[in-house]
């Protein structure tokens, strides 16, 4: 068994890549062979990614409040603990809370063979995120 201690304070999310207050925090780093990622992210009530894709994919999995995720085209979908999202490769979406509620999610994805596991897009308007 191997235990590491947590060492590594929690990031605020910069406003590049989301919009409102939003927290993570490093679970799992790529190393050795290994190309995974994964963070914990703390998203305040409002607060949402930007547009993004992954090269190969995103899982997020919703431990605490209330969210919404949606992929370009498609319907807003509410998400809540438990629910695990898989973000097709190359997909287009975003995620974050709910206008009213905290949401805490795991994310999962692997970096591609530069070392990058994310492409930035535009930020979520107001009106894309109410569904307008």
């Amino acid at each position: 068994m191997q235990i590491t201690r947590s060492s590594i304070d929690t990031m605020k999310g910069p406003a590049d890549w989301f919009t409102g207050d939003v927290y993570v925090d490093a679970v799992a780093a790529p190393a050795g062979t290994s190309t995974y990622a994964a963070a914990s992210v703390h998203f305040t009530p409002g607060a949402r990614t930007a547009w993004h894709t992954h090269p190969h994919g995103q899982t997020i999995f919703v431990t605490e409040g209330v969210g919404l995720a949606q992929r370009e085209g498609g319907p807003i979908e509410e998400i809540r603990p438990g629910d695990r999202v898989f973000f097709e490769p190359g997909e287009n979406h975003w995620h974050g809370a709910a206008p009213t509620r905290f949401m805490v999610h795991l994310a999962i994805q692997q970096n591609d063979e530069s070392g990058s596991p994310v492409t930035w897009g535009e930020h979520v308007t107001d009106a894309q995120y109410a569904g307008a």
